[in-house]
C-alpha cells in the first residue's frame, strides 16, 4: 500500500504537470499557485566582460554577484626572425627582352607625368657567378628633373628567384642618385619578408646594383649569399657561365 507521503508527492507532480503543460494564462497560473512567479524566481543579467554577473531580486531587493573566470589561453604565435640579412643582386639589361617599353601617355616630347615604362631584365648574384632570374614591373614617371639630367619614377616590381620564390618592392626610383625602396612582401622562402632595398644606378637603364636588407624570414640559402659581391661599376659583366645559363651557374629552375 502506498504511504501518505507517496500520495502527496504524486498529487503534487500531477498538479505541476497540469499547470505548466496547459494553456493557462500566466496571471491565472499565479492565482492557481497562490504566489507571483516574478517574485519567486530569480532573473539573470549577463555582462559582456571576462566574467558573468548574475543578479537575483527577491522581496527584499538584495543582489548577489558571482564571478566565473575563464582560463582559456590564446594560441602562441611563433616569433618571426628579427635578424637583418643582406642579399646582393645585379640587374642587367642585355637588350634581348624588348625592355624597357616606353608608353608616352602624356603625348609630350619630353618625359612628363603619366608616362609608363614596363620592363623586365635579368638578375645575377652579387658575385656575378650565378643567374638568379628576372625582374618584372612598371615605372610611372612622376617628375622630369632636367637640372639633374634625370627623372623621378614611382616603381612597382618584383625579383623572381626560380624555385625560391620572389620579392616585391615599391617606392621612388631616381635615375640620377641612389634610392631606397620598401620590400612589400614575397613568396616561397621570402613569404612574410619585410625590409628595404638600396638601388644603385650604374648605367641607366641597363645596369643596376641592389642591396637588400631583409627581415622576418629564415636564413637565406647559401647559393644566394655566398661569394663576395663584385664592386659595382659601369663595366661589370656576369661570368660567361652565368650568362650562358650553364647548370652549375644557375639556381634551381631559375626564372627566365
Amino acid at each position: 500500500m502506498a504511504s501518505t507521503s507517496s500520495l502527496k508527492l504524486a498529487s503534487s507532480l500531477k498538479l505541476s504537470d497540469s499547470i505548466f503543460n496547459s494553456h493557462t494564462a500566466p496571471h491565472q497560473t499565479h492565482r492557481l499557485l497562490g504566489f507571483n512567479l516574478n517574485h519567486s524566481f530569480p532573473s539573470f543579467k549577463f555582462s559582456s566582460g571576462t566574467h558573468h554577473e548574475f543578479s537575483t531580486r527577491g522581496s527584499k531587493n538584495f543582489t548577489t554577484t558571482a564571478f566565473f573566470f575563464q582560463n582559456r589561453k590564446a594560441p602562441e604565435e611563433t616569433p618571426k626572425p628579427t635578424r637583418v640579412q643582406e642579399l646582393h643582386v645585379y640587374e642587367i639589361n642585355e637588350r634581348d627582352r624588348g625592355s624597357p617599353a616606353v608608353l608616352k601617355l602624356s603625348q609630350k616630347p619630353v618625359n612628363s607625368l603619366g608616362d609608363l615604362v614596363p620592363f623586365s631584365n635579368k638578375i645575377y648574384s652579387g658575385d656575378l657567378e650565378k643567374r638568379l632570374g628576372i625582374t618584372a614591373g612598371l615605372c610611372v614617371l612622376i617628375q622630369h628633373v632636367p637640372e639633374k639630367k634625370g627623372d623621378r619614377y614611382e616603381a612597382i616590381y618584383s625579383f623572381y628567384f626560380g624555385d625560391y620564390g620572389h620579392i616585391s618592392v615599391q617606392g621612388q626610383y631616381l635615375t640620377y642618385e641612389d634610392t631606397y625602396l620598401a620590400v612589400t612582401g614575397g613568396s616561397g622562402i621570402f613569404e612574410g619578408v619585410t625590409g628595404q632595398v638600396k638601388l644603385r644606378q650604374l648605367v641607366f637603364p641597363f645596369k643596376l646594383f641592389y642591396t637588400f636588407y631583409l627581415k622576418g624570414i629564415s636564413d637565406l640559402p647559401k647559393e644566394l649569399v655566398n661569394g663576395k659581391p663584385v664592386t659595382p661599376s659601369p663595366s661589370v659583366e656576369p661570368s660567361p657561365a652565368a650568362k650562358a645559363t650553364e647548370p652549375h651557374a644557375t639556381i634551381p629552375n631559375f626564372t627566365n
